[in-house]
């Protein structure tokens, strides 16, 4: 019945899980794929209970193994050109060596992973709309899929060098049905900034934009979750399509917050509370964070803080005792950190700190 709901999702936009498949079945989908190493990162990030466990927690989603279909050979345009999009419409932002890019939600709900070359590198960045999520990751030479399986409601991907299962939230390998016998590794991330078409843009005028042009036949108009702005559909109350790993009721299950973790422990800031008090701090296992609200994009950033040095806000800027920044430049070590559903965070990091 679960698996239903979200087929019917699925099929009320594009017709179905064949459909969503395109004209290529999974077995074609190579993606151009050359094999070799996924790169990985030097610590392993906490994982809720064992890999094995987690692979039996793992459930179809409704479409199968690349029923989904990734986008594999991406275009791009020019703001001017973005006529698809409003300035409410949620993008994912991300600059990496001077290149800027922006990818519409729009379209990601419908593919869920590009695999993309940004600024030389291969990168896969990826959305899963039931939890909320978007996340980057080095690919190294391969390419990542859908694989047609969730695990907390959580897209569950896999890389076609290894055929490894990587949930998206984790980043970290499990076991999958084929490779059974993974090396239990986290994957490189990069950060990508959930915000709105309009603030991007202003932010950064020299962006480039994923264009609709995807090779696949989609009524990107069309939103098979429901939208955000206003909110509809999915993401208008707090029913969910699957069982989620935990059922903690500290908030909503579809509240917001912005999750930092390190192999040492995890975090999550309320983003309502960001806004509004625009510097927070915590701690994640032994040591202090800050959590800073950008108002320029409607985000936040994690810092490693652990002297513990005095910050205030100024307007838009962080003062601190060398000088003023602006949020996403402070003299700290930066955490990963990203935008996720209450539900889906503490599912997957039970011993979350919380700071409201």
């Amino acid at each position: 019945m679960r698996c239903t709901s979200r087929r019917r999702l699925l099929a009320a936009v594009g017709g179905g899980a064949a459909a969503l498949a395109g004209c290529t079945g999974p077995s074609d989908r190579s993606g151009g794929a050359t094999g070799g190493d996924v790169p990985t990162a030097d610590e392993r990030l906490p994982l809720p209970m064992s890999p094995a466990e987690l692979r039996e927690a793992a459930r179809s989603g409704g479409p199968p193994k690349d029923g989904i279909p990734s986008i594999d050979d991406p275009s791009f345009v020019d703001p001017g050109e973005a006529d698809f999009m409003l300035p409410g419409d949620p993008v994912f932002g991300v600059v990496r060596d001077g290149v800027a890019r922006a990818y519409p939600r729009k379209i990601l709900s419908h593919h869920e992973i590009v695999n993309d070359v940004l600024a030389g590198d291969p990168v896969a960045v990826t959305y899963c709309p039931l939890t909320g999520t978007v996340q980057g990751f080095e690919r190294g030479g391969t390419t990542f899929g859908v694989s047609g399986r969730l695990i907390n409601n959580n897209l569950v991907m896999y890389d076609r060098g290894t055929e490894t299962w990587w949930p998206q939230m984790l980043a970290t390998a499990i076991p999958g049905p084929w490779n059974e016998d993974p090396e239990i590794e986290t994957l490189r991330e990069f950060r990508l900034v959930w915000t709105s078409w309009g603030r991007w843009r202003d932010h950064r005028p020299e962006t480039t934009i994923l264009s609709t042009d995807t090779g696949s036949a989609k009524n990107y108009g069309r939103d098979p979750y429901g939208g955000y702005d206003p909110r509809t559909g999915y993401y208008a109350n707090d029913a969910l399509l699957f069982p989620a790993l935990g059922d903690d009721d500290t908030f909503d299950r579809k509240r917001v917050v912005m999750g930092a973790r390190t192999p040492a422990g995890a975090a999550a800031f309320l983003k309502d509370s960001l806004r509004s008090e625009r510097l927070m701090t915590g701690r994640i296992a032994d040591t202090p964070v800050l959590a800073v609200y950008d108002d320029r994009l409607d985000t936040a950033y994690v810092y490693r803080n652990p002297e513990g040095a005095s910050f205030e806000r100024d307007g838009d800027e962080v003062v601190g005792e060398d000088g003023r920044h602006v949020p996403d430049d402070l003299p700290l070590e930066r955490i990963h950190t990203f935008d996720a559903m209450w539900f889906a965070w503490s599912g997957y990091y039970p011993e979350t700190n919380v700071y409201a």
